[in-house]
């Protein structure tokens, strides 16, 4: 008769008290120990990491919050899941925070969802900030987050008059003029713009941009139009539109995907790209430089932007009485396939 398995008992994992009867100290001298900023001793320390090394210990972050009030949870909020570009973004920013000790909770404030519901989740999860990661954010979640306290950092957004939080972006009006210079240096006169949605500041500062690179040169557009999203399928069929009633040289397309969306209205009419027309996108995205694609855009820094809007976020949760200000980053050309050589 075979006799029953024995059941495996589950490991249990060692604790803090454990940890600091090995190494002869108290329980908050392990908590200092793994607390940013508080103070233990060099000798202490050594101790502590020494015992939580042989014991395979690990400290429980959500317990350590209770003690010190900081969850080390940022809210990323954002209305542009839809966009391929923002899967790059996000990539970038959960990099950022994760090797700062952060981590982020995910937040879709799409057009259909509710901002003070939005507000609710960041107060009962705690979070120690908020990075807004979109060209426009409704003004309700923004003043939710600052009523309950919560530091917000602006990425990729536009200052409004008597701001109240930090705004890093790219300088969209800059990169709309800087398309326009390249345009014209490349021999096209005839030129159009094709946006993304109307009421999105990034469209509307880039195309600020190029009429004033235009009208420089006594230039105006012949054309302007804009998607209801940022996708591929609005570029194309806009682009077809665009090639149906229009007679231009280029178009600068205000977002890549919707400049690949135009790359590939093209090929089904059998238009040909530079001859025939020239696009031009904007951000540079990986997928721009695809062979299939070789598309020429105009780059905004969008690392740096990251880079610049994590660290202001961290510098408000530390010391929410710093200096709030407007960071522009200058964009820069990239030139590949798509325009016809000077």
């Amino acid at each position: 008769m075979a006799l029953p398995e024995k059941k495996k008992l589950k490991a249990r994992a060692p604790t803090a008290r454990e940890v600091a009867d090995r190494a002869g100290v108290s329980i908050s001298a392990v908590s200092r120990a793994y607390t940013d900023g508080a103070s233990v001793a060099p000798d202490t320390r050594r101790k502590i990491i020494e015992a939580s090394r042989a014991l395979g210990y690990q400290p429980n972050v959500m317990a350590r919050s209770l003690m010190t009030g900081r969850t080390e949870l940022i809210g990323l909020v954002s209305n542009n899941f839809d966009n391929p570009a923002f899967m790059q973004i996000f990539d970038l920013f959960t990099r950022g925070l994760q090797k700062n000790g952060l981590r982020p909770l995910l937040v879709n404030l799409s057009a259909t969802a509710d901002a003070r519901e939005a507000v609710n989740m960041m107060r009962q999860y705690r979070v120690d900030g908020v990075i807004v990661a979109s060209s426009t954010v409704s003004p309700k979640f923004v003043n939710g987050c600052l009523a309950a306290n919560i530091p917000l950092v602006h990425a990729f957004g536009k200052a409004a008059t008597k701001q109240r939080h930090p705004v890093v972006s790219a300088d969209n009006v800059q990169g709309g003029r800087l398309a326009a210079q390249t345009l014209l240096q490349h021999g096209y006169k005839r030129l159009a713009f094709l946006g993304g949605p109307e009421g999105a500041n990034s469209t509307q500062d880039r195309l600020q941009g190029f009429c004033n690179g235009l009208a420089d040169e006594g230039l105006a557009p012949i054309a302007h139009i804009f998607a209801a999203t940022y996708s591929h399928d609005d570029g194309r069929d806009l682009m077809k539109q665009l090639l149906k009633f229009q007679k231009f040289e280029a178009v600068f397309c205000g977002d890549d995907i919707l400049a690949m969306g135009a790359l590939d209205a093209c090929k089904e009419l059998g238009v040909s790209v530079p001859h025939d027309v020239g696009v031009l996108g904007f951000n540079d995205i990986s997928m721009a430089s695809w062979a299939s694609y070789n598309l020429s855009t105009i780059r905004q820094p969008i690392a740096e932007i990251i880079i610049s809007a994590v660290q202001l976020a961290i510098t408000l949760i530390k010391n929410p009485d710093s200096a709030i200000g407007k960071t522009l980053m200058p964009c820069e050309i990239i030139l590949r396939s798509t325009l016809r050589n000077i």
